[in-house]
């Protein structure tokens, strides 16, 4: 396992403080705020921490309510709201400064028979034909609004290797184009030993699904978003469900469209499906998704 694999698995292994109370530290940001992905993927985990290994989450639902302190820690409390025969509901709320920043309920199923269909996989390359992010995103930079933007992109996501199919929204900013994304994604590195277990694959898929979700709307309006500075956003709201099992340290393609924007929102949902067309998680996002003022 790599030193980056390594640092990402260590952020999500929260510091157990009381039976349900968890504590997680903060990865360095582009953004002067807490990565909306690792908020998620570290509530998720405290939920599963109280929950039996052979029980995995089937969906989570959440709320962004705060900007989190990317210098402070970040406290997990987990209230224990049902233990059923065949279900468990487990509810998270993440506080920082004394405040409430992230809120999040999470399912958990017994894996049972029934009936079972999918949609399609989408068309798409063989990800190992694809440029690597560290090849795709120094092009751009004469775009970016700073000149460190490459770089703090490529640290921040140094644990995930994250491959366009098309061009991302910031390299055709000012061309409207169909509102819809796609790459392929991966851990850098297998994930091994005591990490190795279908629930920190799903904590990692959490992780990384809010990564590129907006990308669909800013492309609907030619907008190449925040490293541009032609729009202000961050995530509202975020839904996930886990359809079949998945390993994060193989390719996964996640495919996103947009709906709709209106009212300073936008809507994104997307479909994960594993290289042989498995379709894993689905996804939506409402994000906030605004055009600056000028002057």
């Amino acid at each position: 396992m790599n030193e980056t694999l390594h640092y990402l698995l260590d952020l999500l292994d929260l510091e157990r403080i009381e039976r349900d109370i968890f504590r997680g530290d903060s990865h360095p940001s582009v953004i002067p705020r807490v990565f909306g992905g690792q908020v998620a993927a570290q509530a998720l985990v405290a939920a599963c921490r109280t929950v039996p290994e052979d029980r995995p989450p089937h969906s989570l639902h959440s709320y962004f309510l705060r900007p989190g302190d990317p210098g402070a820690p970040i406290v997990y409390t987990v209230d224990r709201i049902r233990d059923g025969r065949s279900f468990t509901t487990r509810r998270v709320v993440a506080v920082q400064h004394g405040q409430p920043i992230f809120h999040l309920s999470a399912s958990f199923q017994a894996p049972e028979e029934g009936l079972e269909h999918q949609e399609p996989m989408p068309p798409a390359p063989d990800p190992e034909t694809l440029p690597r992010a560290e090849e795709v995103l120094p092009k751009y930079q004469h775009l970016f609004f700073h000149e460190d933007v490459a770089r703090l992109l490529l640290e921040a996501r140094r644990a995930i290797d994250l491959r366009y199919v098309a061009e991302p929204p910031f390299a055709t900013k000012g061309e409207p184009r169909e509102p819809r994304s796609q790459v392929w994604f991966r851990t850098n590195g297998q994930v091994t030993g005591v990490h190795d277990n279908p629930a920190v694959h799903i904590c990692l898929a959490t992780y990384v699904s809010d990564m590129t979700l907006l990308d669909s709307v800013l492309l609907a309006h030619g907008r190449g978003g925040w490293t541009t500075g032609d729009v202000v956003g961050a995530s509202l709201d975020h839904a996930m469900w886990f359809h079949r099992p998945l390993r994060a340290d193989e390719w996964l393609l996640y495919d996103t469209e947009s709906p709709t924007s209106q009212n300073g929102r936008g809507l994104a949902r997307g479909r994960i499906f594993t290289r042989d067309g498995r379709l894993a998680v689905s996804v939506i996002q409402e994000g906030v998704v605004r055009v600056p003022r000028r002057g």
